[in-house]
């Protein structure tokens, strides 16, 4: 899961980005999950990992490694964004961890 097996095509990479950047986006998406995954055109495998929050399967389908944290962050917080912040912890668990086995 590194920089080789990122998806150009995938329509994740770039919901990712623009909720980073677009806070109303984010807020939108927030309230509404559903119809902002169907207007970037997510595919039915990409909508059940957002659903279910599902970090590693994230990377697995190809998002660009510096979005994975993103990912994490949007679901589990980012004001205490600290290496034992939720977010952080989750991100260890489903990539890191992963990794070093």
């Amino acid at each position: 899961m590194g920089i080789h097996d990122i998806n150009r095509l995938l329509k994740s990479n770039r919901l990712l980005f623009e909720i980073r950047r677009d806070r109303a986006l984010r807020q939108r998406f927030l309230n509404d999950m559903e119809t902002v995954m169907d207007e970037y055109g997510l595919t039915e495998e990409e909508k059940d990992v957002w659903r279910n929050r599902d970090i590693k399967r994230l990377a697995e389908l190809g998002v660009h490694p510096y979005m994975i944290p993103q990912f994490s962050r949007l679901f589990y917080g980012s004001a205490y964004n600290h290496n034992n912040s939720e977010a952080a912890e989750q991100y260890r668990r489903a990539i890191v961890e992963q990794a070093i086995r």
